[in-house]
């Protein structure tokens, strides 16, 4: 489905203080641009940002970061944050692809990934989030410590994924195929507004935990 374009988002997403122009630049400076030495997790493909937004609420010691492509989309999450600021979360304007560019090694302890784009043709399969081609990525930035969480309803990505990890030097710690039936991993869950659509449709949704 092709993505509308907001009128004046581009414009918006520049002029605003929660959201970094030229990151960049951040390389390795991230805790300063927060001013703390507190954690940061990042979401990658955040769209309408009500899952990072909800975390940054509940926890003030934990710095966010989301990513997001588009600017139209990116908008919907800036006005959320404007009408209820929170001092712990900022927004990006990037391609995944790029993120070695903007983080130093270990300069990110968490990745969430959630319902992100499952390229379903073969041909595509390198653009999944998942992929080893963005695991390879991951594996630059990420603390020794740290790990990714990956949500879907697409049972086909989430079997490429499972096996994508397999083949790599990534740990399997946790996965799931039913979350909001499997008590110990739902506990402390936070739905995205896909995952809150896709649930009320009685659709599963898979998720895994995996770390170095």
């Amino acid at each position: 489905m092709r993505l509308r374009k907001i009128k004046g988002a581009d414009e918006a997403v520049a002029a605003s203080s929660y959201c970094i122009q030229s990151p960049e630049s951040q390389k390795g400076n991230w805790h300063n641009v927060f001013a703390n030495g507190n954690p940061i997790y990042i979401e990658i493909g955040m769209g309408k940002g009500q899952f990072i937004l909800t975390l940054a609420k509940q926890n003030p010691n934990i710095n966010y970061i989301g990513i997001e492509r588009y600017e139209s989309v990116l908008l919907r999450a800036l006005q959320k944050l404007e009408s209820c600021p929170v001092e712990n979360l900022k927004f990006i304007c990037m391609d995944a692809m790029l993120l070695p560019d903007v983080f130093a090694a270990g300069e990110v302890d968490g990745i969430y990934l959630n319902f992100s784009d499952p390229w379903p043709k073969d041909r595509h399969a390198k653009r999944r989030l998942t992929s080893h081609i963005f695991l390879e990525r991951y594996d630059q930035i990420l603390s020794p410590c740290g790990h990714i969480e990956f949500k879907t309803d697409n049972k086909g990505l989430f079997d490429f994924s499972l096996e994508e990890i397999s083949e790599s030097k990534w740990n399997l710690d946790a996965y799931t195929l039913d979350l909001h039936h499997d008590v110990s991993m739902n506990i402390g869950n936070v739905m995205t507004e896909y995952e809150q659509k896709f649930s009320s449709a009685g659709n599963p949704i898979y998720k895994l935990i995996a770390s170095r």
